[in-house]
């Protein structure tokens, strides 16, 4: 095959540029050369100490138990004692989110979720995931990755401006972008496995039983398999551009590293772990809404409503979505108080903010009474993420600032089997008294015992 000769050159200028980049140290975890020229130490302090409050308030919150911090805390300090880098101020929290997380941020900010806390089964386990954010902070990993970015866009860059010079061939700029993306997802798989062998190390060096990281990774295993069950899915496959290992490989080398790294007098604390998780909330804060059988209760704002049988239901941040899977799809929201309340017409409403907000203007409308609350109904039909679909847009006020919202989206195909459960699910709203209220109880992890 015969290449071009401008392209020769091309390519050589392009790997030279890349070769002399300046900006390798040697990583204090590994003792081997790695690439951070674009973020200092400095950088990544001030970076931790910038982001550390948006993720705060991204994850609403630290959990509200004192001694839990202390004691993610006191793990946390006993393992970073071990690092690379003992001089390095860690600070741990424990966030009131019930899903399975734990993540670092550049400058010794580490986080473990409440729902990863409560998925664990003693304190070597829960060492093990803190042991690993840990390797991750240690490894200047975020240092390598926004450097690794860095240099791919400059490189980038360079390709489609001298190839435009030079006469490179069409295509090549996008062919390097996702080598150029192929590569840094791999960087991150690898950098993963790195911070797994470090959380080994440490947990080692502070006395606790190495099986446990594996032991943990089991469990994360079975539950994402649990979690796609319940929602109908398969699970997915891993694939060139997935970001992390797949869980069967790090279960695999933390067996084998964990033969080799056992202390003498292995720890796995099972006993003070589960005392100090007593009374810790399982699962999502029923404060913020939770299903029972197919009821959406929210005990803090104060109302419920039914789904259908058979729906699959997530509570998000500022809307509660459910779905059946064979097209129709529930959204339920508030409209925002301020605005509600400049509109005394519910008509008005959903003709001016709702219809600029979701962008449909409804047609029909009809006026209804749900369990003694002014209510307006009103249809239109567009185009969703799957296709065409039905939209029927419910408006219910229940005081002058309180307006709910419901948005029901089916397939044409489905609305007039539909038509019946869903008019169910609007008539079944209404708010709670505070008998209801009072029985509201929450989900503890005793249950993990």
């Amino acid at each position: 095959m015969r290449f071009n000769l401008h392209f020769n050159i091309f390519v050589a200028f392009i790997l030279l540029g890349m070769t002399t980049l300046s900006g390798c140290t040697t990583n204090p975890a590994t003792g081997e050369q790695s690439f951070t020229g674009f973020m200092s130490v400095e950088d990544e302090q001030r970076v931790g100490a910038e982001e550390h409050p948006k993720i705060l308030k991204a994850f609403g919150g630290t959990y509200s138990d004192a001694e839990l911090q202390a004691y993610v805390e006191a793990i946390g300090q006993k393992l970073a004692e071990q690092s690379e880098i003992p001089n390095q101020r860690f600070q741990f929290f424990v966030l009131d989110d019930d899903t399975v997380n734990a993540f670092a941020l550049p400058g010794g900010y580490v986080y473990v979720s409440r729902g990863l806390v409560t998925l664990a089964e003693d304190e070597a386990e829960l060492a093990g995931v803190i042991g690993h954010e840990i390797g991750h902070v240690a490894a200047r990993h975020s240092a390598q990755r926004y450097s690794s970015q860095m240099a791919t866009q400059i490189g980038v860059t360079a390709v489609s401006i001298i190839g435009a010079v030079l006469g490179a061939p069409s295509g090549v700029s996008n062919i390097v972008s996702l080598g150029a993306q192929a590569a840094l997802q791999s960087y991150s798989r690898s950098q993963e496995l790195e911070a797994d062998r470090l959380g080994i190390r440490y947990m080692s060096r502070a006395g606790y039983n190495t099986d446990a990281l594996g032991d943990f990774f089991a469990k994360l295993d079975a539950q994402t398999t649990i979690a796609a069950a319940m929602e109908g899915k398969a699970r997915a496959n891993d694939s060139i551009m997935s970001t992390h290992p797949r869980t069967t490989d790090r279960i695999q080398q933390a067996k084998s590293l964990a033969a080799d790294a056992m202390p003498a007098k292995p720890v796995r604390a099972r006993g003070p772990f589960l005392t100090r998780l007593d009374g810790v909330m399982f699962g999502p804060d029923p404060k913020e809404g939770f299903m029972k059988g197919d009821t959406f209760i929210h005990p803090d704002i104060g109302f419920s409503f039914d789904f259908p049988p058979g729906f699959t239901v997530k509570n998000g941040d500022t809307e509660v979505f459910g779905q059946d899977g064979k097209g129709t799809e529930i959204i339920f929201s508030m409209a925002n108080a301020d605005v509600a309340s400049g509109y005394a017409s519910l008509t008005e409403y959903m003709r001016g903010p709702w219809a600029k907000e979701s962008g449909f203007q409804p047609d029909n409308l009809e006026r209804l009474d749900i369990n003694g609350y002014e209510a307006v109904s009103g249809t239109s039909r567009g185009e969703a993420k799957f296709g065409t679909r039905d939209l029927r847009f419910l408006a219910i006020r229940t005081s002058r600032t309180q307006i709910f919202r419901f948005v029901f989206l089916t397939d044409p195909n489905v609305t007039s089997a539909m038509s019946v459960p869903l008019r169910k699910t609007t008539y079944s709203f209404k708010l709670l008294n505070p008998a209801d209220i009072g029985q509201v109880r929450p989900r503890l992890s005793a249950s993990l015992t």
